[in-house]
């Protein structure tokens, strides 16, 4: 989860400094589907048929 955040977090920052909007946007899905894996793998349900993720 936390790679996906970063990833996101980097797209993002590379899509605003190029003013690619591609870039921007894939950026915002990576960090928001990072955020909803991530609540969900602490509040302690299975996520994908897992409950840890290594």
């Amino acid at each position: 989860m936390r790679a996906m955040i970063v990833l996101g977090l980097i797209l993002l920052l590379i899509g605003f400094l190029t003013g690619i909007s591609i870039l921007w946007t894939i950026g915002i899905v990576l960090i928001v589907i990072g955020l909803v894996l991530a609540l969900l793998g602490a509040t302690g349900r299975a996520v994908g048929g897992r409950k840890y993720w290594y």
